[in-house]
């Protein structure tokens, strides 16, 4: 038998018994995937949005998932909380100012343990605004598809604190509080594919 071919079973092998010794490449698939987050309203409810373009890329190690990285990028101007003058408001210079900060971004720092699940580190950048956080997250499954490629999913949740990012604006209520909370709670749910 051939050598390559003999050599890319094994790796094959290895990648689909979790036992691999390389790092492979994992893309979002953004018909299955999103990003999306809840903030207050008025003191008394949330609104819901979600950034509608985004691209994630995983290099995951398949022996060790805490030796794997992630990066990401977020369109701005993507954001939709289905209300189109409050989009453009929050496309504005009062909050994300996307003719200036067109790309939200997140570069993972390192990815540990954490009883059955992870907890990814990395630095997201937003509204020109450099911070570390960290992401919970838990694997939901994987499996191979019908074309051979490996199909894995993700759930993540944090929590954000808006002014941290320079997004100050707000509106004080005529009966006391704030008409924006600066609590931002997102949950990213992601079908990675691993090109066969």
């Amino acid at each position: 038998m051939n050598l390559k071919k003999v050599i890319t079973a094994v790796m094959m092998f290895c990648l689909l018994c979790g036992t691999g010794f390389a790092l492979q490449e994992f893309k979002a698939d953004k018909a299955h995937s999103s990003v999306v987050f809840s903030i207050r309203h008025m003191m008394v409810s949330k609104v819901e949005g979600r950034f509608n373009d985004f691209d994630v890329t995983i290099m995951a190690d398949t022996a060790d998932i805490t030796k794997s990285t992630a990066t990401a990028v977020i369109k701005a101007a993507s954001i939709d909380t289905d209300n189109e003058q409050r989009d453009t408001h929050l496309r504005s210079g009062d909050f994300f100012d996307v003719q200036k900060f067109p790309d939200i971004t997140f570069k993972s720092i390192a990815v540990k343990k954490k009883d059955n699940n992870y907890v990814l580190w990395g630095i997201l950048t937003m509204h020109g605004v450099a911070k570390n956080i960290e992401i919970p997250f838990e694997i939901l499954g994987h499996i191979a598809d019908a074309q051979g490629n490996i199909r894995v999913g993700i759930e993540g949740k944090t929590t954000l604190d808006r002014k941290d990012y320079g997004l100050t604006w707000n509106k004080t209520l005529d009966q006391g509080g704030l008409a924006v909370g600066n609590e931002v709670e997102i949950k990213i749910l992601l079908e990675l594919v691993g090109k066969k």
